[in-house]
């Protein structure tokens, strides 16, 4: 395809008559098909319209790209839409009673599909396959039409969606990826045959349990099962359709990122010689000739959580502690969006990984074609695999909950036999959660399907549309940017580190968008490096002090505008320094094993309730406030101006940029400290921060008003805690918030009351000044004051609550 976009070095590849020819099904292979991607007819429709059978349609698409992707030839949207193809059944499929099925990798969205007019399958849901028999809707000869009606609406209905939406905005959302989008193919199968094959290793009885589903008519036929290593037979075991066989795997090699070691697999389903002509041995017996054979694989490995050296809960794979380090991989394509342009293409970027040295990719709320997961198996990488969020903002209502739980636990059945998923994730930063109950019973129903996996049940549980932790599933996620989170294992789960970094750097002429987004900008590649390794120097802290057994760090490749991969989106420009990179990560997997140091306690810090640094803001003239107990005054800036005060005079400020800072850093961030101030608001829109300390990015810490819910807040990049009530305009409030390293607890005073405490290891530590009405985001100082603030105090230690309360006093 010329004239793209933004081509990838693939992209000229694709032509019509090789739109991805590879077997889509490597997990169940039979020895006949049929491709039938390539050119199909194509036209938009009008909702309730009628099938246009027999007529010729007016535009051409090639199948299996998105309608709006640019391989697909169409480039755009439709609500709904008809796709049309003959096709000629070869002779041989059609003897000794055959049947015809025709299957479908996916379509997104809703799918009705004929065969010369007869329906033969309904699918809904944008993430899995689906299957017809269409052996009595052909004719006896010549073309056969296939029709398929697809109606996608993307984010105008509460379908799971992921990161699709109708109109993609400049950050974190991209393009819809309507319709086929997924391998279409046939092939012929016998009357009876085997439809599914349910596989889960168990490396401490050397077995795999096998569970072989079959077609209508299959019940109570015998199964034979044959392992082998290379040419070398490793056991034969015989059994019943629909009952599980343990497979023997005597002296396993066992599947890792180290070796990923597949072993190989045939099933036969056998004729049945009926009664008094043999006995079930598959042998000879009773049991005859194969009606059916399908060839597979597997891996044997286990995935788990135990106790590491520090006594902390950790992620083994088979049996080891082993840190689960990856990207986010979101799997979007600039020529193709949801479908990569070549299979080639499709494992370039799990290829990428494996050359960085991650061993574990989080395939992030979009599921891929089966060929995908076995790029992943044969190449040795982990798989968390994230089911696709409904669209953003509010909560969906019943029917969408529980059709989002029907496509979650089917996500779940078709891919519960690869090696490398080792984890599912239902739920990410709240989007589309309805309830923190339903969380937690999703997670248990999820485990209690497929107990063999972890159960992520809400990656980024402390971040954004959060409704809070269900305390269900096998980990605990948080997401902090830059980061790394440093949530801490608890008695029954894991922690990870579920998304941090996000450095970006723009390289023109291989971007979508012009100008980009990234949660940190940097000039150069040197510098990009440089910051990366800097922050999975952090991952390392965050392993060793706190106990995250993964990180996962954002992302592999520019997509649309963000701009914070390793390539840039079309996979034509590596952005770092990729022998740095693959040091550092070498150096992660090899330390953060929990036999690290306990994180700093901060020490005894000064003592008595002055304070480090404390400014009474009494001088009511001039642009400096004297620090009372240190030597950091404070800076004045335009818009900060004198007032009358809780006692004597304050700090005014005017919401829009008037604040005041240091010159310098006044707290060790990284270790215990306390802030304490009074403080009164002239209105309550917006967020709005009395108290912080910058980093080079964002403060460290926020004493602060929150902008989506109105109450007061002691926050950072990695959690908040809150007040129990929303303040009222115009009364004074005295705000101490208290990190003590010790404990690893943030807590927020309001009055001399506890309001809440959280959990957090580890406090970013900060080089900037401290400032009063104001905080830094992304850079940049935002977040102002309206209103006054009054006996402004820091201590290099944590209060007590005793001691808080004092300091509360009228």
């Amino acid at each position: 395809m010329t004239g793209a976009h933004l081509p990838t070095p693939w992209t000229d590849e694709v032509t019509p008559d090789n739109a991805l020819p590879e077997y889509p099904r490597p997990q169940l292979e039979r020895d006949r098909w049929l491709n039938l991607n390539g050119l199909w007819q194509f036209a938009g429709a009008a909702e309730g319209e009628a099938p246009p059978f027999g007529e010729d349609l007016a535009e051409e698409i090639l199948v299996p790209y998105p309608t709006e992707s640019e391989l697909s030839g169409i480039d755009r949207h439709e609500d709904h839409m008809w796709y049309r193809r003959t096709i000629e059944v070869p002779k041989s499929w059609r003897t000794s009673g055959q049947r015809v099925l025709l299957h479908f990798g996916a379509v997104d969205y809703e799918a009705t599909v004929w065969v010369n007019g007869r329906e033969v399958a309904q699918h809904t849901g944008g993430y899995g396959r689906f299957s017809a028999d269409v052996t009595d809707a052909l004719s006896r000869r010549g073309p056969q039409e296939v029709m398929v009606g697809v109606t996608d609406r993307t984010d105008a209905t509460w379908q799971p969606v992921g990161k699709q939406r109708n109109v993609p905005d400049r950050g974190i959302f991209y393009e819809g990826a309507s319709g086929i989008w997924q391998t279409v193919w046939a092939e012929p199968v016998a009357a009876a045959h085997i439809e599914r094959l349910g596989m889960t290793p168990d490396i401490d009885s050397e077995t795999l349990s096998l569970t072989v589903d079959g077609g209508p008519g299959t019940d109570g036929m015998a199964v034979q099962a044959v392992v082998r290593a290379g040419q070398k037979v490793v056991s034969r075991t015989t059994g019943v359709v629909g009952e599980a066989l343990e497979l023997p795997v005597p002296r396993a090699r066992l599947w890792s990122p180290d070796d990923p070691y597949l072993y190989d697999l045939q099933v036969r389903l056998l004729e049945d010689r009926g009664p008094g002509q043999g006995t079930h041995d598959g042998e000879g017996g009773r049991h005859g000739r194969p009606v059916d054979v399908v060839d597979s694989y597997f891996g044997m490995r286990e995935i788990g959580v135990a106790p590491g050296e520090d006594g902390k809960n950790r992620i083994t794979l088979n049996g080891e502690v082993t840190f689960l380090l990856s990207t986010l991989d979101q799997g979007y394509w600039p020529d193709g969006i949801y479908t990569a342009p070549t299979d080639e293409a499709l494992a370039f970027d799990l290829q990428q990984h494996k050359e960085l040295g991650f061993n574990t990719v989080r395939k992030h709320i979009k599921v891929e074609p089966d060929r995908w997961f076995y790029h992943a198996d044969r190449l040795g990488l982990l798989v968390w695999q994230d089911m696709p969020s409904t669209r953003t903002g509010g909560r969906p209502p019943a029917d969408a909950q529980e059709q989002f739980e029907r496509e979650l636990h089917e996500m779940v059945d078709q891919h519960s036999s690869w090696t490398s998923v080792i984890g599912w994730v239902p739920f990410n930063e709240g989007w589309g959660e309805w309830s923190s109950e339903a969380t937690g019973r999703i997670a248990r129903e999820v485990k209690e399907q497929d107990p063999s996996r972890l159960v992520n049940a809400h990656s980024g549980v402390n971040c954004c549309d959060s409704l809070g932790d269900s305390g269900a599933g096998d980990v605990v996620d948080w997401h902090q940017y830059v980061g790394p989170a440093q949530p801490v294992p608890d008695a029954t789960r894991a922690s990870i580190d579920g998304e941090h970094g996000g450095f970006g750097l723009e390289v023109e002429g291989h971007m979508w968008f012009s100008g980009g987004h990234a949660y940190e900008m940097t000039p150069d590649s040197a510098t990009l490096t440089r910051r990366y390794v800097e922050n999975q120097r952090d991952v390392i802290t965050a392993a060793q002090q706190c106990g995250i057994g993964g990180s996962i760090y954002t992302q592999i490749t520019d997509v649309e505008h963000e701009v914070n991969g390793f390539f840039t989106y079309d996979r034509q420009v590596e952005k770092m320094d990729f022998g740095q990179v693959r040091a550092i990560n070498a150096e992660i997997i090899a330390t953060a094993d929990g036999s690290g140091s306990a994180p700093p306690d901060g020490g005894p810090g000064t003592p008595g309730l002055t304070g480090l640094s404390s400014w009474p803001l009494d001088e009511g003239v001039g642009d400096v406030s004297v620090d009372a107990a240190g030597d950091a005054d404070l800076a004045l800036r335009p818009g900060a101006t004198w007032g009358t005060g809780h006692a004597g005079a304050a700090l005014r400020l005017d919401g829009m940029g008037g604040h005041a800072e240091t010159e310098g850093p006044v707290l060790d961030t990284s270790g215990s400290f306390t802030v304490s101030a009074w403080l009164t608001m002239d209105r309550n829109d917006g967020w709005r921060t009395a108290v912080g300390q910058d980093g080079p990015v964002q403060s460290a810490f926020f004493l602060q008003k929150r902008g989506d819910n109105d109450r007061f807040s002691f926050s950072t990049a990695g959690g908040r805690v809150e007040s129990t009530f929303v303040p009222e305009v115009g009364r004074w409030y005295h705000l101490t918030g208290v990190r003590d390293a010790a404990t690893q607890t943030h807590s927020l005073y309001v009055d001399g009351v506890l309001q809440d405490s959280m959990t957090q290891c580890l406090n970013p530590g900060s080089e900037g000044p401290l400032s009063v009405g104001r905080a830094r985001f992304s850079g940049g100082d935002v977040d102002f004051w309206a209103g006054a603030i009054d006996d402004v105090r820091v201590w290099d230690r944590a209060l007590d609550a005793q001691e808080v309360a004092q300091l509360a006093q009228p």
